[in-house]
């Protein structure tokens, strides 16, 4: 989106926040030119027909006011459907990164809207080859992105020395992980893994959500550092030995294309992954990309791991040859592409004369 607002306005819809008892507001934050995001306040225990009703309020009056009149409207989730099908659009994108219906505690009627959605998109992006391969049949112009990469902000780590504060005193080797710790997150191996290498320190990023905290592995060689922002996970990575990536294999990592996976990479860390459908079609071929199955498979895998860097000097050079071919940068020249010819087909078939037969 930061590479749009380079030439457009860009207008971040983001979830309400309910809360107070003040009557439904849209909170505006300009993050960058061109880049606004907009958060719909609504009051606390707001009935979920009433918290539609009055997002779809709110930003019909955000449009009027600003006098767009058919934006490009740009779907992450199907869910948004709810409040925003009746928009008036130049043309509809939708940027399908997750199989959302699977998640832990989505909606029932998740795919009924993507079904609705699939019906009036315009142009439809995957985040991934599988996720792709799901959806290349349910609409007539799908196309696979799979994960791209900041590389030059993840680089950083290759040279960054100072170790973050809560981070410091942890011993090495140290695994890391970064990223959302919920469903996905494969607690048995990570409890087994602290467990048959108790001199390994599993460092853990991200905030929980979704589950229960006390369901967690617990152990002294597993430390939970909590949230931290995309600025200062590169320090944090620089510290690490080797990055991990324990993905339960379930409903909801069957269609998954971790972007942790090139990041990881261009931060100059070898990974060890469970067998991730994407991981191993996209990176298995890479001697610094390891995929293990069990507990002490990925106890092998690590070590291999880790004696990488001894073992090749120059084991980078084909990382960073992959990596120059997932730049956020082509992604985003390849997406604009796509929606402008979207948009210049909709416009056609709007200013078609309809002739009767």
């Amino acid at each position: 989106m930061t590479r749009f607002a380079r030439v457009m306005p860009v207008y971040y819809v983001e979830e309400p926040a309910f809360e107070g008892e003040s009557p439904a507001h849209l909170v505006e934050s300009r993050l960058a030119e061109n880049l606004t995001v907009l958060v719909p306040h609504l009051p606390a225990n707001t009935a979920y027909q009433i918290a539609v009703a009055q997002q779809r309020k709110l930003l019909t009056r955000f449009l009027t006011h600003r006098k767009i009149d058919a934006p490009v409207v740009w779907f992450y989730t199907a869910a948004a459907m709810e409040f925003a099908r009746s928009l008036t659009a130049a043309t509809i994108v939708y940027d399908c990164m997750d199989e959302l219906s699977a998640f832990q505690g989505a909606s029932p009627a998740m795919r009924q809207l993507e079904t609705r959605l699939f019906q009036r998109a315009d142009v439809v992006f995957t985040g991934g080859q599988s996720l792709y391969e799901a959806k290349c049949e349910r609409h007539h112009n799908v196309h696979a992105f799979p994960s791209a990469v900041d590389v030059a902000h993840f680089a950083r780590a290759r040279t960054d020395t100072e170790d973050p504060g809560d981070q410091c005193a942890i011993s090495h080797p140290r695994l890391g992980f970064f990223g959302v710790i919920d469903e996905r997150f494969d607690r048995d191996l990570v409890a087994r893994v602290a467990q048959l290498r108790p001199d390994w320190q599993l460092i853990m990023l991200g905030p929980v959500v979704k589950i229960d905290p006390d369901i967690l592995p617990k152990a002294p060689n597993i430390h939970y550092l909590g949230r931290k922002s995309y600025d200062e996970l590169p320090a944090y990575i620089a510290g690490w030995d080797l990055a991990i990536m324990p993905f339960a294999i379930n409903e909801a990592t069957r269609f998954i294309s971790p972007t942790k996976t090139p990041e990881y990479l261009a931060a100059g860390k070898p990974i060890v992954s469970t067998p991730i459908v994407d991981v191993v079609r996209g990176w298995g071929n890479l001697e610094a990309v390891r995929i293990a199955d069990t507990p002490a498979n990925f106890v092998s895998e690590a070590e291999i791991a880790l004696s990488l860097p001894k073992r090749d000097p120059d084991w980078l050079k084909p990382v960073d040859a992959r990596l120059a071919q997932v730049s956020w940068d082509r992604t985003w020249a390849r997406m604009a592409e796509l929606t402008t010819a979207a948009l210049a087909h909709h416009q056609t078939e709007q200013n078609a004369p309809n002739i009767a037969s």
